[in-house]
């Protein structure tokens, strides 16, 4: 007898996967729902979840409208707290927070109305805070190249160029001083 093998090349697995059925615009609607009661989904979370699900494209728009209507989708509501965990777990600048929720199709005035909630005192500190600890890492032949590493950090964050320069510059003079005594 022959002996079968099969050769695995690529992105080809030893087991075929199956192929899942497609959900029914109910079943879809139920999952929607456990989904949105357990976190936050914005409206285009929703259609790409249907989406992959394979959901009837027709059924889409009444399946998001329901949600909404019900207030289990709500993107005002998730949007706040995007903003709310993007600022506190995530320590992101209010420019990377309003990228993050464009790249989920959120309105700009919604995006507006969100992220004024952020305190400007309070995102200030923050980004001290962050340079600081990057400062510590940071590995840099001279004062110039450490302001060059701090501002392309603090600008990665999505932090205001202008408050990361002029940051960036009080903390770089203080090390300056300070290494300047020794």
């Amino acid at each position: 007898m022959a002996k079968l093998t099969k050769r695995i090349s690529g992105n080809e697995t030893a087991f075929p996967r199956r192929e899942k059925a497609a959900k029914t615009p109910e079943q879809a609607f139920r999952l929607l729902m456990n989904l949105c009661a357990k976190s936050e989904k914005c409206t285009s979370d929703a259609r790409k979840a249907l989406y992959r699900w394979g959901v009837d494209p027709s059924a889409h728009e009444s399946i998001i409208r329901k949600l909404t209507e019900q207030k289990f989708i709500d993107d005002t509501r998730y949007a706040a707290a995007y903003v709310r965990e993007k600022a506190t777990l995530s320590r992101w600048g209010s420019y990377k927070i309003r990228s993050g929720l464009r790249t989920k199709q959120i309105s700009e005035e919604t995006i507006a109305e969100a992220v004024a909630q952020l305190d400007a005192h309070d995102m200030s500190g923050k980004l001290e805070e962050q340079l600081r600890r990057k400062m510590r890492t940071v590995k840099a032949k001279n004062s110039y190249d450490l302001r060059t590493k701090l501002l392309r950090y603090g600008a990665g964050l999505g932090f205001d160029f202008s408050e990361v320069n002029d940051l960036v510059e009080r903390l770089v003079q203080h090390t300056d001083s300070v290494s300047d005594d020794f």
